[in-house]
């Protein structure tokens, strides 16, 4: 995992989601199996039809450690884009995790390799493998562009994307804004007379 990477992982998407005027969030529908998983990596998108999922298996294949698996999957919520076998596939080859606008099937399984999935929910249908479908090319996942290299910040508020173009200056107004809802936080917390005049501040 890079430097830049690596720092936002450790900044809420609330935060990144106010800095780009909530401009890049993901569908809220998408959300993680477990409320305690939390990811970022670079983007490594899977544009793929409806029930044929053999484009993600290409995308397992292709992908480097430490990528995010996008998975466009035009927001069907029938058929699975995987199950545990496949995504502990994609776990062993030491890819970060998997957001997707789809369905995963074998829910039980997929939270016992505790490996961040971030869906719109589960399925018991399979898909076919028909051999159509596109990897790491420009997508659109739950409303919102994605290209490859893009960065994914994802935590149990949902999941955000950075274009690459403007992630430097992101990550450092991310940060301050960061700073400074801690310093908020440290002067109201259990401070009624702060909490007072902090709503009136904000009530002139």
């Amino acid at each position: 995992m890079n430097e830049i990477v690596s720092a936002f992982q450790e900044i809420p998407t609330t935060c990144i989601s106010d800095i780009m005027q909530g401009l890049n969030n993901m569908d809220p529908l998408i959300k993680p199996l477990k409320e305690e998983f939390r990811m970022a990596g670079r983007a490594f998108t899977v544009k793929m039809p409806v029930g044929d999922n053999q484009c993600v298996l290409r995308a397992i294949r292709e992908a480097k450690p430490g990528d995010i698996l996008v998975v466009d999957a035009k927001g069907d919520t029938y058929r699975t884009i995987a199950g545990d076998f496949i995504l502990g596939l994609a776990q062993t080859l030491g890819i970060t995790g998997v957001v997707t606008d789809g369905v995963i099937r074998d829910v039980l399984g997929v939270k016992r390799l505790n490996f961040p999935v971030f869906c719109k929910g589960t399925t018991v249908a399979s898909s076919a493998k028909g051999g159509w479908g596109e990897v790491n090319v420009p997508i659109s996942c739950g409303g919102t562009s994605v290209n490859p290299g893009d960065i994914i910040v994802a935590d149990a508020d949902g999941v955000v994307v950075v274009p690459k173009a403007i992630e430097e200056e992101v990550l450092r107004q991310a940060r301050a804004k960061l700073v400074q809802d801690q310093e908020r936080d440290e002067k109201v917390s259990g401070k009624p007379d702060e909490v007072i005049r902090y709503l009136d501040s904000l009530l002139k």
